[in-house]
């Protein structure tokens, strides 16, 4: 039986929780730094999230942390964007240093290594 996507209002949990952190500066650990493996995927972007923050998965909000080349424990930028999954509650933010712009195209190449398993979009 396929698992249903909790919804608010016709948009997933996730998507609205994402929503409110879009334009804004926030503070992630990374828990997933740059070159590291975690479950046999090598990550090729800092992954962490928003400390005190709960997603629908019972995790922190998920965010990459796109620029730096180098494992980070943590780190500090703007909310530029959201991978939405469209066939998962599990939504990503798209971080980055202050004054760093990317295309929806970067940031789809950037995240790739972990979203290619997944039906996403870029949302601003």
């Amino acid at each position: 039986m396929e698992e249903k996507i909790p919804l608010i209002g016709g948009v997933s949990k996730s998507l609205e929780m994402c929503k409110e952190y879009l334009g804004k500066k926030v503070q992630l650990v990374i828990d997933q730094p740059y070159g590291s493996y975690y479950k046999n995927a090598l990550y090729e972007a800092n992954y962490g999230y928003i400390p005190d923050t709960v997603a629908p998965d019972g995790e922190g909000l998920d965010a990459y942390f796109l620029g730096p080349k180098e494992p980070l424990e943590n780190a500090e930028g703007v909310c530029i964007a959201i991978v939405h999954r469209l066939d998962d509650d599990d939504d990503k933010l798209i971080v980055v240093p202050e004054g760093v712009l990317l295309t929806d195209e970067e940031i789809s190449a950037q995240v790739n290594f972990r979203e290619k398993f997944f039906k996403t979009e870029i949302i601003r």
